[in-house]
């Protein structure tokens, strides 16, 4: 990652954002403006806190260590000041396997998720968050498969890297590599974060200026 890319994703996220809009189903959508890049991953995962980490803001996101608390796509973005459309939304979504919430409600958040991950048109990437502590989990490859039979592109981004060893975190992300060889959709690069630490977030901001730069 360059230094150039590096202050470019830095400019990005440095700007005030706000939280847009939520939604619990496919038919209250936000309009669709710039590059939309969506958070993914298990419930407790830690999506809000590193959202919340990107933007340098505490409380963007709304985060809790109770599994399941987002519960519907959350849109957040910076509204540019001459009232331009966006360039830039970032979406929060409901946390997919368990979840402290009854069955048929998040039977529907996972219905919601997958019907955003094939229907949306300006989402550009999926950054799929997998706990640094657990890696890859059965559920997880289900998201991967959808992504892939939507031709949706994602990369992997390990959360709570710093609570494992250095060797444990190398191990880790040249194992889920080596998972990912094979799936046409996964971008072949792991970044590794800790949201506490600010570990790994100045190289995710530029990963995502970097995917701007290739959609315009």
């Amino acid at each position: 990652m360059t230094d150039s890319l590096i202050e470019t994703g830095r400019k990005l996220f440095a700007r005030p954002w706000i939280f847009w809009r939520g939604t619990p189903d496919m038919a209250h959508l936000p309009p669709m403006t710039g590059v939309e890049v969506a958070f993914a991953g298990r419930s407790n995962v830690g999506k809000s806190s590193l959202i919340n980490a990107l933007v340098n803001q505490n409380n963007l996101a709304r985060t809790s260590n109770t599994p399941g608390r987002t519960q519907e796509l959350n849109f957040f973005h910076a509204p540019p000041q001459d009232g331009a459309p966006a360039d830039l939304v970032v979406v929060d979504m409901p946390g997919y396997g368990f979840a402290a919430a009854p069955e048929a409600k998040v039977k529907a958040w996972t219905r919601l998720i997958h019907d955003y991950l094939r229907g949306r048109q300006n989402l550009a990437r999926v950054y799929v968050l997998v706990d640094a502590r657990h890696g890859l989990k059965p559920v997880d490859m289900e998201v991967l498969d959808e992504l892939g039979k939507s031709a949706v592109s994602y990369q992997v981004v390990l959360t709570k890297a710093d609570q494992i060893s250095a060797s444990a975190l190398a191990g880790l992300t040249a194992a889920t590599l080596a998972t990912l060889k094979t799936r046409a959709a996964a971008f072949p690069e792991i970044i590794a974060t800790s949201s506490r630490k600010g570990l790994g977030i100045p190289e995710l901001r530029a990963a995502i200026a970097q995917v701007i730069a290739e959609r315009r």
